[in-house]
């Protein structure tokens, strides 16, 4: 007989109080520092949202219902930041709620009760002056300047700040909302999306396939979609809509392209959003629709590969995530492997390495940076009592690339896509940690081929192993000829430049020798008119070795505050605020930043904060 039907038997015959035994819990979620989840008692599997955006008194308030699956828990744990909680019930009826200690990184653990068979719990909340994830716009702000803008942020950990939520990768959910905005702006969202206004401002969302809540994304505007292909599509205001479109045009081929390598698209719709200038980062991979920089709307599609790197997070990220931010470079290291091997595919060889090469010359910024913390150049990273945004740089993105790359020329590449586009699939709509891929990397493609690889070497150890990867372009090669040329003699062939892409002038910019004069400066500015460049990635790099190298012609100081009061990307402002740092020119950059920092996200403004020492 089985132990269970014993027990009970026992019970009755000696009429004791004697109790079921209690079900063990499974150990499905690895412990993880930066949520207060607790989600092998309780965890969260569906979400219906039900929220109003109001742009008077910039908050969004309404209810978050989840379903739950609990362990016999008496208690749900979620993640709160900034937000007022004003009731919560359990399976429809009022229940007890605490809000713990505040937390400047993690901000509070929502701790719910309920009982051991409770299904759902509902909390009615608004957001606060202080919600992180969100920037409310002014008109002024946005490209047609007539109507605001919201959008939200969620990476790292900022989706707790506008939902209370089990604020976990690891934790991956289903949802629909009802989201209601004035009746002349357009709500999007990290779901099935609307291609037309309602007339009513109320709009229904619906996602199905499972997702971590750092992707859960809103954006609300005055926007209009555009298709480019029954599967992808843009939205942006008004003014941008067509420029959006040319330069994106791509963007099936790219699916296409994506598709060819590692199997199928599996979210049905890839659609982008061009925000405003202060979206902090160059895009963002919400599922179905890429949050997206307008500093990419170059108008020769020379800075679309961004494009292919959120849609490459289609499938590392988004299908299959990061099971806690120490294993970030998951994530981003295959980001850039697939993005660069979709670069190759459409554009050639060249282009993907150029790409590649100006990842590495980052990475090598990054490692000279990083010389007294060597353990921050790990691809393994423990950010326990850390901000996880401290990870998220170079050595993830370009390290982890690196490792990939070098893997891929050991094992031949045949070998490398076999292996990728069955991790994706075998892994899909789940999450992995660091120790896991090696046992699958190992299993699936180092031991049955009988290949030695210092893998541990490449993911614990701090730098860069001996054997990476040397990465070579001719394309590069030729701009430092040229560079060398104009050093030695002061003269430059325009001719020799007139096709040079914009990565081959940023190559060339940013490779500057140190005692570059002011007066060659000039000249170079003079000749291709660097300091008015529409092209916003040559813009940061000639501002940077302008601040660097003190030079002040062509009112490049005008120029150089018209950009960090316009542009919000953190890339392209840390970058510049970083120049004025190292050039101990730091009082000009807090007169600049005075008055650019309320155009900043909090993502951004808390970088520069910290890095100028600013408080308000």
């Amino acid at each position: 007989m089985k132990k269970a039907f014993v027990l009970a038997i026992s019970c009755l015959l000696f009429l004791t109080n004697c109790e079921q035994p209690k079900k063990e819990v499974i150990k499905t979620y690895t412990e993880e520092p930066h949520s207060y989840a607790q989600p092998n008692d309780a965890v969260i599997s569906h979400l219906s949202l039900d929220i109003e955006v109001n742009f008077d008194t910039r908050v969004i308030n309404g209810t978050a219902t989840y379903n739950i699956e609990t362990n016999g828990a008496a208690q749900i744990i979620l993640d709160a930041k900034y937000l007022n909680i004003s009731e919560v019930k359990a399976d429809g009826k009022v229940t007890d709620f605490t809000l713990g200690a505040m937390d400047e990184s993690l901000g509070q653990p929502l701790t719910i009760a309920i009982k051991e068979n409770t299904k759902n719990i509902a909390i009615t909340y608004q957001t606060t002056a202080k919600t992180e994830a969100l920037q409310w716009l002014n008109a002024q702000q946005t490209a047609d300047k007539t109507n605001p803008f919201l959008f939200t942020q969620g990476q790292a950990i900022l989706t707790r700040t506008w939902i209370p939520i089990q604020d976990s990768p690891q934790i991956r959910i289903t949802y629909d909302a009802t989201v209601k905005v004035p009746s002349n702006l357009m709500a999007v969202m990290s779901a099935e999306n609307p291609k037309e206004k309602t007339a009513d401002g109320i709009y229904h969302f619906k996602m199905v396939q499972p997702i971590p809540a750092y992707l859960m994304a809103l954006a609300v505007g005055d926007i209009e979609y555009k298709a480019i292909s029954n599967r992808t599509g843009v939205y942006a205001e008004k003014s941008m809509i067509e420029k959006v479109h040319t330069e994106f045009s791509d963007m099936e081929k790219m699916v296409l392209a994506a598709e060819n390598l590692y199997g199928a698209y599996d979210w049905e719709q890839f659609d982008v959003i061009v925000l405003p200038p202060s979206f902090p980062f160059g895009g963002m991979e919400n599922p179905r629709l890429t949050f997206a920089t307008p500093t990419v709307i170059a108008g020769d599609k020379s800075l679309t590969s961004l494009v292919a790197h959120e849609l490459a997070h289609s499938w590392s990220g988004n299908l299959v995530t990061n099971s806690t931010w120490d294993d970030f470079w998951l994530n981003e290291g295959f980001t850039v492997y697939f993005e660069t091997r979709i670069m190759e595919a459409l554009y050639g060889k060249e282009r993907a390495n150029m790409l590649a090469l100006i990842g590495r010359q980052d990475l090598d910024d990054e490692l000279e940076y990083l010389k007294d913390k060597p353990n921050d150049t790990k691809l393994k990273l423990d950010l326990k009592g850390r901000n996880p945004d401290d990870g998220m740089n170079s050595i993830a993105y370009d390290k982890g690339y690196l490792f990939l790359r070098t893997l891929e020329e050991k094992v031949g590449r045949d070998k490398m896509d076999a292996f990728l586009k069955a991790y994706f699939k075998e892994n899909a709509f789940s999450t992995t940690n660091t120790e896991d891929f090696i046992k699958y990397l190992n299993a699936n493609l180092l031991d049955n081929n009988n290949i030695t690889f210092n893998t541990l070497e490449w993911i614990y150890e701090p730098g860069v192993p001996a054997n990476a990867s040397v990465i070579k372009s001719d394309a590069f090669s030729n701009v430092e000829r040229v560079l060398q040329n104009f050093m030695d003699t002061n003269k430059i062939d325009a001719a020799a430049t007139s096709q040079w892409t914009p990565q081959e002038w940023g190559h060339f910019i940013r490779n500057f020798s140190k005692d570059i004069s002011v007066t060659q400066l000039q000249q170079l500015d003079d000749t291709f008119n660097f300091t008015n460049s529409t092209n916003s990635y040559i813009s940061m790099v000639w501002y940077e070795q302008s601040i660097l190298n003190a030079y002040h012609g062509n009112d490049v100081d005008i120029k150089i505050s018209e950009f960090l009061n316009t542009v919000g990307r953190r890339w392209y402002v840390t970058t510049l605020f970083s120049a004025f740092k190292k050039a101990d020119r730091v009082d000009e950059a807090l007169v600049i930043y005075k008055t650019a920092r309320q155009n900043y996200h909090s993502v951004t403004a808390n970088t520069i904060d910290t890095l100028l020492g600013y408080s308000e």
